[in-house]
């Protein structure tokens, strides 16, 4: 890389308490998780931030001596409102969210835990709803759910209820990926429509006179992930775009490769009544979370195959190559409109639809 490359640039954390747009995967977030989680804990394992830390013997003195497998490792907090959605609920949105960060590490996804806070006056058949949708998601997924904790807290103090997962899983030998092995030229594949979770969840609060046939995406990825691998064995990186949408996350891409993401706009797929809710409102869908699509990156000469690969898994029909890694501009997302014109795709400070994952 260049020596006259630009640094990336480190988020500043300006505020003096918390807000909304510290949880929303933006800027704010990214400040708030640099500048008092990293700094108070430490590097992540692997000296990268990711969606799981993905663990060697030195990590796990356990391990056994020379193991070629690694272990990946993830936890994550559900908070969705309403808990009950068009398409999902927060109880498979937990699992799918945890299984799905193993499997973007490269990790098989093995076993899972749950943890429940749980709101004065709930109803009980409320929560066996949310838990016979755990166990169905995690059967689909191929993960056992193996242990958890319950706490009920006061009438006020959580919204119905509140869900923490952890999940271990196995990275094979010889799988390796990080944005430190991205390179100019290498292609974009994305699994599929974009900003259907999001919206899905914010026409189910009601707040909106708008009604639109529009479901969640949640849903495990391990499928698709493994075909992406299976076609293109030279996979650099992968992530799951949730909080904060594609947008969000190509930015991450950039600013840790120190590359250029150059998309073209007319080749990221957005479903008709999904575009529409969203020009209505004003919102980019680039922004809007997801909970069942990935990017990845991927060589160029494996592209074309890891695409028919993709195509092939039912669910992953509409997948599609919408971009390229370039040396230029450094650093920086770059939409290419369709009319030939581009511009500057940021990390937005905040998200436009809070707690919708």
């Amino acid at each position: 890389m260049p020596e006259t490359a630009p640094r990336p640039r480190r988020p500043g954390l300006d505020a003096s308490r918390v807000t909304l747009a510290h949880g929303a995967g933006g800027k704010a977030s990214a400040a708030l998780v640099e500048q008092v989680f990293l700094a108070g804990y430490g590097d992540p394992a692997g000296g990268e931030p990711g969606d799981a830390a993905v663990l060697g013997g030195s990590d796990l003195p356990g391990l056994a001596a020379g193991a070629a497998a690694r272990v990946a490792f993830t936890t994550d907090s559900y908070v969705v409102s309403p808990v009950e959605f068009p398409g999902g609920d927060i109880g498979d949105l937990a699992v799918n969210g945890t299984v799905n960060d193993l499997a973007v590490s490269g990790a098989v996804p093995a076993v899972l835990t749950a943890a429940f806070v749980l709101e004065e006056g709930l109803e009980i058949e409320l929560l066996r709803r949310i838990v016979a949708s755990m166990r169905r998601a995690a059967a689909a997924a191929g993960v056992r759910i193996v242990a958890g904790d319950t706490k009920v807290v006061p009438r006020g103090a959580a919204d119905k209820l509140y869900v923490t997962t952890a999940g271990v899983g196995v990275v094979p030998a010889g799988r390796d990926l990080g944005a430190c092995r991205v390179r100019p030229g290498d292609r974009l594949l994305l699994s599929g429509p974009i900003a259907d979770h999001g919206m899905a969840v914010l026409l189910a609060r009601g707040d909106l006179a708008i009604e639109a046939p529009i479901r969640s995406d949640t849903r495990p990825l391990t499928g698709l992930v493994e075909a992406v691998f299976a076609g293109a064995p030279g996979t650099r990186w992968l992530r799951d775009a949730t909080r904060g949408g594609l947008g969000t996350v190509l930015n991450e891409l950039a600013a840790a490769s120190r590359l250029g993401v150059v998309v073209e706009d007319e080749r990221v797929p957005v479903r008709d009544a999904t575009r529409a809710a969203c020009d209505l409102l004003g919102i980019d869908p680039l922004y809007v979370a997801n909970e069942g699509q990935f990017v990845a990156v991927v060589p160029a000469a494996e592209a074309d195959a890891a695409l028919a690969a993709v195509r092939a898994i039912p669910g992953g029909e509409e997948a599609a190559l919408v971009g390229r890694v370039a040396s230029e501009p450094a650093a920086r997302v770059v939409l290419v409109t369709g009319f030939g014109g581009t511009r500057v795709v940021d990390m937005l400070v905040g998200d436009p639809l809070p707690r919708i994952c």
